[in-house]
C-alpha cells in the first residue's frame, strides 16, 4: 500500500507543469531575441556614428589640407606682390627726385632772370633744351692761387680736349674745375681765370665768392649749380690736389645706382677742436656736447660722391642750410636728418705710393689718393705725376668701362 501509493503520479500536477515549463521557454526565447535586436541596433548606430565622425574629420582634414594648399598658392603672390609695391615706390621715389630736380633748375633760371644776371653757358643750354642722363658730375673744388696744380691734374688723370668731350658723350661723365670771383669781381683774377677757360674750356663758375672760410657755401653753390646744369645721377666733389681714377669711380658709383638717396665717401669722426688759432678750429663746438666730443658720422672732404636726390634737396634748400666752419662736416650735418644711406668706401681715400701702388698690385684700384697729414697729396704740383705713373688704373681702362 505503501508502496503502491509512493509510485503512483498525480496526473493534474504533471500537466501544469509542462505548460508552464513551455511558457517559460517561450519567453526566454522572446527575450533573447529582443536583447539581440537591441544589441544590433545599438552596434549599428555606434558604427554609423562612427563612420559619421570619421567623414567628418576627413572633411575637416581635407578642408584644412585644402587651405594649407590655398595659402601655398597665395605665398608667390603675396611675394610677387609685395616686388611689385617695392618697385613702385622705388618708381615713385625717383619720379618725385625727378620733379624736384626741375624745380630747383627752374628756381636758379628764375632768380637768375629776376636779379638781371645772365645765366652761364651751361645753364642756358640746360633751361632751353632738354637735359641728358649723365653718370656723374665731378667737380674739383680749386683755387685762383692753384694754377700749378690744376695744370698737373690735366697733365694726369683729366682728359683734355676732344678726349673730354668723347668722355662726355660716350660715357656719360662730366668733370670741371669749380671756381667763383674774387672779391672785386671782374679784378686781374678773375681775368686770369677767364684766360685760363678760353684755352681749356674746363671751368664751372660760380656766384660766390671765394674764401678760405666760405668752402660750405661755396658746396653749397656748387651742387645747386650743377644740378640746374646737368642732369646726373651723382655729383661728386673732389679736391685739386687729390688723383682719381675716373673708370674705377665711375664702376664704384655704377654700384648704388639704383639707391634713392646715398652718400658716399670715406667716413670718419673726428674730435671738435674747441681751440681758438688751431686749424679746424670749431667756433660752434658747443653745439656738440662736452669738450672732447667727436663730430658725427660724416665723409671726408678730399672726395665725396652724392645721388642726384640729395644734390637737389641742397639746392631747393640752400638758403636754411646751416654752415659750420669746416666743409665736411656742414655736408655731413645737411643730411643728419634725412633717410639717406652713408657708405663707407676706403678706396676713396687710399694714401700715396707705396699703398695705393700694393693695392693696384693686388688687384684692388683705389678710386682716389691722397696723403692724410697734408688732407691731400703734399707738394701735389710736383708729386701727383709719380702717384699717376704708380697708381694710375691706365687711360684704356676708362675708354673700355662700361657704366
Amino acid at each position: 500500500m505503501s508502496f503502491k501509493s509512493r509510485g503512483e503520479q498525480v496526473p493534474g500536477r504533471s500537466v501544469i507543469s509542462q505548460k508552464w515549463t513551455l511558457l517559460f521557454c517561450l519567453g526566454s526565447f522572446c527575450a533573447g531575441m529582443l536583447f539581440t535586436n537591441r544589441m544590433l541596433m545599438d552596434s549599428k548606430g555606434i558604427t554609423r556614428t562612427t563612420a559619421t565622425e570619421a567623414e567628418r574629420l576627413k572633411l575637416v582634414s581635407e578642408g584644412c589640407a585644402t587651405k594649407v594648399k590655398e595659402v601655398k598658392r597665395d605665398s608667390p603672390d603675396i611675394v610677387s606682390e609685395v616686388y611689385r609695391t617695392h618697385n613702385a615706390i622705388q618708381t615713385l621715389d625717383k619720379t618725385i627726385s625727378n620733379l624736384e630736380m626741375e624745380l630747383a633748375a627752374a628756381r636758379a633760371a628764375h632768380e637768375s632772370l629776376f636779379s638781371g644776371s645772365p645765366l652761364s653757358e651751361d645753364s642756358s643750354r640746360t633751361v632751353s633744351s632738354v637735359k641728358r642722363r649723365y653718370l656723374m658730375v665731378v667737380g674739383i673744388n680749386t683755387a685762383f692761387s692753384s694754377r700749378k696744380r690744376r695744370d698737373s691734374v690735366r697733365a694726369t688723370w683729366m682728359p683734355q680736349g676732344e678726349k673730354r668731350k668723347k668722355l662726355e658723350e660716350e660715357k656719360g661723365i662730366i668733370i670741371r674745375f669749380v671756381i667763383g670771383h674774387s672779391a672785386t669781381s671782374g679784378g686781374i683774377l678773375d681775368r686770369a681765370i677767364e684766360a685760363e677757360d678760353r684755352k681749356h674750356g674746363d671751368f664751372l663758375r660760380l656766384d660766390h665768392v671765394e674764401g678760405y672760410l666760405e668752402l660750405s657755401a661755396k658746396t653749397k653753390v656748387y651742387f645747386a649749380t650743377a644740378v640746374s646744369s646737368w642732369d646726373a645721377d651723382f655729383y661728386v666733389k673732389v679736391d685739386d690736389d687729390v688723383h682719381v681714377n675716373i673708370a674705377t669711380l665711375g664702376e664704384t658709383l655704377v654700384r648704388h645706382r639704383k639707391k634713392p638717396r646715398v652718400y658716399i665717401g670715406c667716413m670718419k669722426s673726428g674730435p671738435v677742436l674747441n681751440q681758438k688759432g688751431v686749424r679746424y678750429h670749431e667756433p660752434e663746438y658747443w653745439k656738440f656736447g662736452e669738450a672732447g666730443n667727436k663730430y658725427f658720422r660724416h665723409a671726408t672732404g678730399q672726395l665725396y660722391a652724392i645721388s642726384k636726390d640729395l644734390a637737389s634737396y641742397i639746392s631747393i634748400n640752400q638758403r636754411v642750410l646751416h654752415k659750420y666752419a669746416n666743409e665736411d662736416v656742414s655736408l655731413g650735418s645737411w643730411f643728419i636728418g634725412l633717410d639717406a644711406e652713408h657708405i663707407d668706401d676706403r678706396r676713396l681715400c687710399c694714401g700715396t705710393p707705396p699703398d695705393c701702388e700694393w693695392k693696384a698690385q693686388a688687384g684692388n684700384i683705389c678710386v682716389a689718393s691722397f696723403d692724410w697729414s697734408c688732407s691731400g697729396i703734399c707738394r701735389s704740383a710736383d708729386r701727383i705725376k709719380e702717384v699717376h705713373r704708380r697708381c694710375g688704373e691706365g687711360e684704356h681702362a676708362l675708354w673700355t668701362a662700361t657704366f
